[in-house]
């Protein structure tokens, strides 16, 4: 497929603002505390599911998406990617206002190796040199820090092998990124509906007009990046879509070492050095791939 130049301006420009918005995160999440992050993830589902719906709606892809929703395996299948991502915005709310957003960087850092591994188990998708060295590498940087705290680093394993196993079930529904998003709020809202009667409103109206917009604004903020995201997409090489999708964790780390005054110690340098290496390995193989591509088209 032939890309002119204003789809590929236009479309990375796209994915830069989606990255950006994703790779800034912490700081709208920590702007809901001390509302904690099972609430949190609550009113984030709650507040989604109508912007999900208005999108659709404009969009005018509702029907289609009911008829998806009339199939008894896509709505299996959709409850169980609502747990995985459930869970992912819970790791990550709880790490950001915790103080351990660095530790959610590196967990982005390694989801694309996470998804390798899932990819392999699940799909027995082949694996090439570079991706088992680039699994080892992350594999070394899990052991090391085990042998350094006698723990496993369980935010990022999770945030990363949460949205790993995310994106492996969203491969078995046939729906696109808003439409999937639209299917796993509408499987929340009935929960984080009965979570905030239960919990007396979880937190709104406890702590001030800012809190409470901040957490009405979480469906925008959830939602605008996808729709970006997408957007760049159809524009953009799914593989240079990839190699944008590391300015997100890139952002996480910095904004947490500066803004939010995170510190990190050299068993976790080293962890993301390994786990760098890996990922630049993966990239720059998938980068000579792509030239090698459009020589040989160009020939």
């Amino acid at each position: 497929m032939q890309y002119s130049p204003d789809q590929l301006r236009q479309g990375l420009t796209l994915a830069v603002v989606a990255n950006i918005i994703w790779g800034v995160a912490a700081l709208y999440w920590i702007q809901t505390q001390p509302v904690a992050p099972g609430d949190v993830v609550a009113h984030r589902a709650v507040w989604s599911f109508p912007v999900a719906l208005l999108v659709l709606v404009l969009a005018g892809r509702l029907r289609a998406t009911w008829a998806l929703l009339k199939s008894p395996a896509t709505l299996a299948w959709s409850a169980l990617a609502t747990g995985m991502l459930s869970l992912n915005w819970g790791v990550f709310i709880y790490a950001v206002t915790a103080g351990r957003a660095t530790e959610a960087s590196l967990g982005y850092f390694m989801l694309p190796l996470l998804t390798i591994v899932v990819g392999r188990l699940l799909f027995k998708e082949s694996l090439g040199w570079a991706q088992r060295v680039a699994i080892a590498l992350a594999i070394a940087a899990i052991a090391l820090q085990l042998i350094s705290y006698g723990s496993l680093p369980w935010i990022s394993l999770v945030v990363s092998s949460s949205f790993a196993i995310y994106g492996a079930i969203r491969k078995k529904i046939m729906a696109d990124t808003i439409q999937g998003l639209f299917m796993e709020t509408m499987c929340m809202a009935p929960f984080a509906l009965a979570w905030l009667w239960l919990t007396d409103g979880a937190g709104f109206g406890q702590h001030g007009v800012k809190v409470d917009l901040f957490l009405i604004m979480a469906g925008i903020y959830t939602t605008a990046p996808l729709l970006t995201y997408v957007a760049a997409s159809r524009l953009l090489p799914l593989s240079v879509v990839g190699l944008t999708s590391y300015l997100g964790p890139t952002l996480q780390l910095l904004v947490a070492q500066t803004l939010l005054g995170e510190s990190i110690d050299l068993t976790t340098l080293a962890s993301f050095a390994l786990v760098w290496a890996g990922v630049l390995l993966v990239s720059g193989q998938g980068i000579v791939r792509l030239l090698r591509r459009m020589r040989g088209a160009a020939g």
